[in-house]
């Protein structure tokens, strides 16, 4: 596969993981989809991991690899596509520290889990220092001490799984891009080549 066309599929799928990842964390502002609870958010989603790390930060490089895997800014002259592969790899650069940005808080979050109220009023995050040990995320009886909201522990691990997750493909798909990137610098689009052979027959 040539740069170019590579560049392209890489934009195709950073745009929609950067739309999830925006969902996502807007969902976890509302826990249950509801507005009763957005006074008691987690640290973590305020920092906005979702809609700016893996978010915002993405659909730039999502964007120019897209443009890069097209025609480039001097046809197929002198440079070929080498400035938009030029300017996608400064892009995914910037990508990789928005992904890695996402992918640490929300490894973060589930580590320490949600804020809930244990049933007086009492707000606190009972597992970030659980007492004996055992890890929430893998026993989910304890995921009864939470009682408001309701079903907190569920909505928190499975949104920012899903960021978690999201965040790691979009990481591995941004350091592609640079490879993939410099390789269109300085090797040129090799589809290029193929036009030229086309005209030749």
């Amino acid at each position: 596969m040539c740069t170019g066309k590579c560049a392209r599929c890489i934009g195709l799928f950073l745009i929609p993981l950067a739309f999830i990842c925006i969902v996502a964390n807007v969902l976890l502002i509302f826990p249950n989809a509801e507005r009763t609870w957005t006074d008691h958010i987690t640290l973590q989603v305020w920092l906005m991991g979702g809609i700016v790390g893996g978010g915002l930060f993405i659909l730039c490089p999502g964007c120019a690899a897209i443009r890069a895997g097209g025609k480039g800014c001097c046809g197929a002259g002198c440079c070929g596509n080498r400035c938009r592969m030029l300017r996608s790899v400064f892009s995914s650069i910037f990508g990789t520290f928005g992904s890695a940005y996402c992918l640490i808080v929300s490894a973060t979050a589930l580590a320490h889990g949600p804020l809930c109220d244990l049933g007086s009023g009492d707000w606190q995050y009972p597992f970030k220092d659980y007492a004996n040990g055992t890890n929430y995320l893998v026993n989910q009886t304890l995921w009864t001490i939470c009682k408001q909201p309701k079903n907190i522990v569920m909505w928190n691990v499975v949104l920012f799984s899903i960021l978690l997750g999201a965040s790691a493909i979009e990481l591995a798909f941004c350091m592609l891009q640079v490879v993939n990137g410099c390789i269109g610098v300085f090797c040129g689009d090799c589809r290029k080549n193929k036009r030229k052979e086309d005209d030749g027959l």
